[in-house]
């Protein structure tokens, strides 16, 4: 029997032979496909800016690092101390009356502080002592009482003041600034005093209630002007 060109291209298309061929063809696209998306991708990956990083950020509620003390300068330490003996501390030094010389603040601080609502620390004695042409002045002396170098300063109790509540700020223009408030005294009222460098006279003064007035001291506590019974 004669088989036609027909019937031979029948055949071959369903043979177990071209099948399989096509089987393969197929196998050998699919992973040519395969290939080539992946190199795609790592080509379209390699030519990609990376992502910014997120900036770096504290952890809610942490403390910012704050500026080291400067060193108080041994001469300083050294005249503190042949002031108000060994337990000294200096609190503070620096131009505070704005004139070009370097002054500090000593202090004997009471190591623990009375308990009550007012700020501050609570010291027995303190001194601000300026640099004048290389020699320690004292400018202002508090023990029991608020002393400058022509007497008591106005508003200073009669009553003696074992420890001093005292509170400091610092001006730009007027500035260093002093409140003393007494400790453990009869009076429930009592209110600070405000002492400041007035630059007319040269001194440190105490200030009237509002804090804007100098105030005069007086050579003997009881005949200071403005003297103050703690109200």
């Amino acid at each position: 029997m004669t088989t036609t060109g027909r019937d031979a291209e029948t055949k071959w298309t369903n043979s177990p032979v071209r099948v399989s061929a096509l089987s393969r063809m197929w196998s050998r696209y699919v992973l040519w496909v395969c290939a080539a998306a992946i190199v795609g991708g790592v080509l379209i990956g390699c030519g990609q800016t990376p992502a910014p990083q997120p900036a770096e950020t504290k952890p809610e509620g942490a403390a910012e690092a704050k500026p080291a003390t400067p060193a108080v300068p041994d001469e300083m330490m050294a005249a503190a101390k042949s002031l108000l003996g060994s337990e000294v501390q200096v609190l503070l030094f620096g131009d505070f009356a704005k004139n070009g010389n370097q002054e500090f603040l000593a202090a004997n601080v009471l190591p623990k502080t009375p308990t009550n609502n007012i700020p501050g620390i609570v010291v027995t004695r303190a001194v601000l002592v300026e640099n004048q042409d290389g020699k320690w002045t004292e400018l202002l002396h508090v023990d029991e009482h608020l002393k400058n170098q022509k007497g008591f300063l106005s508003l200073t109790p009669i009553e003696p003041i074992s420890a001093w509540r005292l509170q400091t700020e610092q001006d730009p223009v007027q500035g260093l600034r002093l409140y003393f408030t007494p400790v453990k005294t009869s009076d429930p009222h009592v209110l600070p005093i405000g002492v400041r460098w007035n630059p007319k006279v040269k001194r440190y003064q105490s200030m009237d209630r509002a804090f804007e007035k100098f105030l005069p001291e007086s050579p003997q506590l009881g005949q200071t002007p403005a003297r103050s019974s703690l109200r």
